[in-house]
């Protein structure tokens, strides 16, 4: 090879690289901005991006495990925010970030109950979404014990109940662990008019029913 040839390799190469560093650079800046976006609940700022990147939103669904803006508007409470991504993307209400969590997840472990209920009117299969040790939105709410939001949860999607964590605990087992007589009496309540009774007896990973 001439040394003129091998100056327009390297030339190429070298044209190849800055365009590539250039690329990322700019892909790195539109998705600051979109996380920017999303901390604040700013709509207008999240058209304007995808005005300037159509496919923008396209990128997270190639990530198996990532922090979509969804998660990141979900931790901070803004639901016109999330509500406006829930629609132009449903996918990202499905995804896990890194530490085994989704948006709805992070809505509720931030008591962010608004968010919680406009994600459930969307679509109500997110309360079946299993996060981190398969914890579901209904083992979450029984947890804390807010009996109004556990009756809406069944109410959006009855089977629920059904759902196990990795210790194969169901609602009612959380609820009576973390002693919530209320979301007991709701879940109790609810296993009955449901002609349901025989979860009562279903057992956990130690062999305990929820009368144990």
């Amino acid at each position: 090879m001439t040394s003129e040839a091998m100056s327009i390799v390297v030339d190429v190469n070298r044209s190849d690289i800055c365009e590539s560093s250039s690329r990322r650079t700019r892909d790195e800046s539109v998705f600051e901005k979109l996380k920017k976006a999303a901390q604040d609940g700013d709509i207008e700022e999240l058209y304007k991006l995808i005005a300037e990147e159509q496919n923008i939103l396209d990128h997270f669904d190639e990530v198996p495990f990532c922090e979509t803006p969804l998660h990141v508007a979900a931790e901070n409470g803004k639901t016109h925010f999330a509500m406006e991504l829930v629609t132009l993307k449903p996918s990202l209400a499905l995804k896990l970030n890194v530490s085994g969590f989704t948006p709805v997840n992070l809505a509720l472990q931030n008591n962010h109950m608004r968010m919680v209920r406009g994600f459930i009117a969307i679509d109500r299969s997110l309360v079946r979404i299993m996060g981190r040790g398969r914890i579901t939105p209904l083992h979450h709410v029984a947890r804390i014990g807010d009996a109004e939001l556990l009756s809406e949860i069944l109410m959006a999607c009855p089977f629920s109940i059904e759902d196990l964590t990795i210790k194969r605990e169901t609602a009612v087992h959380i609820a009576v662990k973390n002693h919530q007589f209320m979301a007991f009496k709701v879940l109790f309540g609810w296993i009955k008019r449901a002609n349901r009774v025989e979860i009562l007896d279903w057992k956990d990973e130690d062999g305990n029913t929820v009368f144990h």
